[in-house]
């Protein structure tokens, strides 16, 4: 088993911007608590990041100090407040290199952005023979809205294949690749397996029959350096809370061409230029995709989660968190009985298994008495599930505040939880 996942190692990056993990665990409150008396060791990042001060500090002074609505008044909370949601959407442009800050929309999260793409760009161009093109390792968010879809079209839905390293297989996907096909829908990094997949390589498969790319990246943006432009896809969609930033916040990222095309997919507030009975004149990008009220405090946490990961490196992020992944991983296969649910060559900081016949419900309670968080079931990865012949798994994720000395607590609690089954 290849312990050192290659697509976010090298020891050249440690010694070029080592992550003072330390002082980075100092800026998230949340760690110096206990957890049935134990101190915390926050293994579930995948679900949720937790946040640091910065985070917290913005969304706290946009409330005490400039709280209005935005886009719509002449008075000084309201330009201020304007300013600070602007001034996030600048931050998320440059974060993954957009070209123009018209190509990202603020959104829900991940699945609020797959969704728009689903009944704004593709619900009013496909039929019956069309196909939508996914993998068999995504979320139910890349899912379940293309289901719905071909329900309301009569398009159909494909399922490439993942081998049992959980990886694409990527003779099969191109071989699926055809003029029928009217939208590759991808994940960038599994958050059941932790694989990470060739995005631009995928790209240029989908190109060659100019087929529309979405990438589901809620997983890959706390992890490594995105840049939407060098991957070539045509929508990117991303959620603030994997990221450090708030939930119920979170961007869509299409070609601005792309989006000009496409019709509203909410009505409402702001996103009109003119509204009389007979006729609505809709405004320009990005307005026309954010109908009512934003979440303008979450937009202005999400700026502040960009900034204090640029102002980490993510380069140095990535470095340090194969170290974790790399340690997790070699402590874990020296347990008989344990089986890792995804190996892939590439990986992200996410450790699916199973431990003998121990429910990981179960295995996930007990060992949260050690101060221990992990996920356990599904992970809204059921195929996935159902691919690897397990009901459930326990996940552990790591983040970058995690440690070396935190995965030998972890090793230590998942054993003596095993004596306690046995």
């Amino acid at each position: 088993m290849n312990l050192a996942p290659s697509a976010l190692a090298s020891s050249d990056l440690v010694d070029k911007v080592p992550l003072d993990v330390e002082k980075v665990r100092k800026d998230f409150p949340i760690l110096t608590r206990k957890v049935h008396g134990k101190p915390l060791v926050y293994f579930d990042t995948a679900a949720s990041a937790q946040r640091p001060l910065a985070v917290i500090e913005a969304i706290d002074s946009f409330y005490r100090q400039h709280n209005a609505n935005v886009h719509r008044g002449v008075h000084l909370l309201s330009q201020e407040a304007t300013d600070l949601y602007e001034a996030a959407r600048r931050s998320l442009t440059g974060f993954i290199n957009a070209a123009s800050e018209r190509e990202v929309i603020f959104t829900r999260g991940t699945t609020e952005s797959i969704n728009l793409v689903a009944q704004s760009f593709l619900r009013p161009t496909v039929g019956p023979g069309d196909e939508i093109l996914i993998t068999h390792m995504e979320h139910h968010s890349n899912i379940v809205p293309w289901q719905i879809l071909c329900e309301q079209t009569g398009a159909s839905l494909k399922v490439a294949p993942i081998n049992q390293r959980g990886e694409l297989e990527l003779d099969a996907l191109e071989g699926m690749l055809s003029e029928k096909v009217k939208l590759l829908g991808i994940v960038h990094v599994s958050n059941a397996l932790g694989t990470v997949n060739p995005i631009a390589k995928v790209v240029r498969m989908a190109k060659r029959f100019d087929i529309p790319v979405l990438v589901d990246g809620a997983q890959a943006m706390p992890h490594q350096q995105v840049d939407v432009q060098a991957l070539g896809c045509d929508f990117y969609c991303l959620s603030g809370h994997k990221m450090y930033g708030p939930t119920g916040i979170g961007a869509l990222w299409a070609r601005e061409q792309i989006l000009e095309n496409m019709p509203p997919w909410q009505g409402g507030g702001e996103m009109i230029s003119k509204v009389t009975f007979e006729k609505t004149v809709f405004n320009e990008l990005p307005a026309k995709f954010e109908a009512g009220t934003p979440n303008i405090a979450g937009a202005v946490g999400l700026g502040a989660a960009v900034e204090y990961l640029l102002g980490l490196g993510m380069e140095a992020i990535s470095a340090h968190e194969s170290q974790v992944l790399s340690s997790a991983t070699e402590k874990l296969s020296a347990i008989d009985g344990l089986r890792i649910i995804g190996t892939a060559q590439h990986k992200a900081g996410v450790i699916s298994f199973t431990l003998d016949d121990i429910h990981p419900h179960d295995l996930g309670t007990v060992i949260d008495h050690y101060g221990v968080a992990l996920r356990t079931g599904h992970h809204c990865a059921m195929p996935v599930m159902q691919f690897f012949k397990v009901a459930a798994t326990a996940r552990a994720s790591f983040g970058l505040y995690n440690t070396l000395e935190e995965v030998d607590i972890f090793i230590d609690a998942l054993q003596q939880s095993r004596e306690m089954f046995s």
